[in-house]
């Protein structure tokens, strides 16, 4: 439901945002959908507006669900090169996706 929401705003007047976008990935993460809500995450981007800690929080978790840790990394590595900061929640989610992935010595 929440795809079919944010299709039905960006081909509306409505303009989507950082929260727009941050909510529909982290719907993706708990649906456990976490190529979706890297696809997502990539066209926060592809349209210009900036991923907030929220938005790279749940790509991180949505990573972790579906136990792609390396993922998760490259987030984190891409996270650090911008002006968005990480907080315990962010890393607290990559060390899981460590764990999740069987790579206890990276977490």
């Amino acid at each position: 439901k929440a795809l079919q929401i944010l299709d039905v705003m960006t081909h509306s007047e409505v303009e989507c945002d950082t929260i727009t976008f941050s909510a529909a990935i982290s719907a993706c993460e708990k649906a456990g959908e976490w190529e979706k809500a890297l696809g997502l995450f990539a066209a926060t981007a592809e349209s210009g507006v900036e991923c907030s800690t929220i938005g790279f929080n749940a790509a991180i978790s949505a990573c972790e669900k579906g136990r792609v840790w390396e993922k998760a990394w490259q987030l984190i590595r891409m996270m650090l090169q911008t002006i968005v900061e990480p907080d315990t929640i962010t890393f607290n989610a990559a060390i899981s996706a460590c764990q999740m992935g069987r790579e206890w010595e990276r977490s």
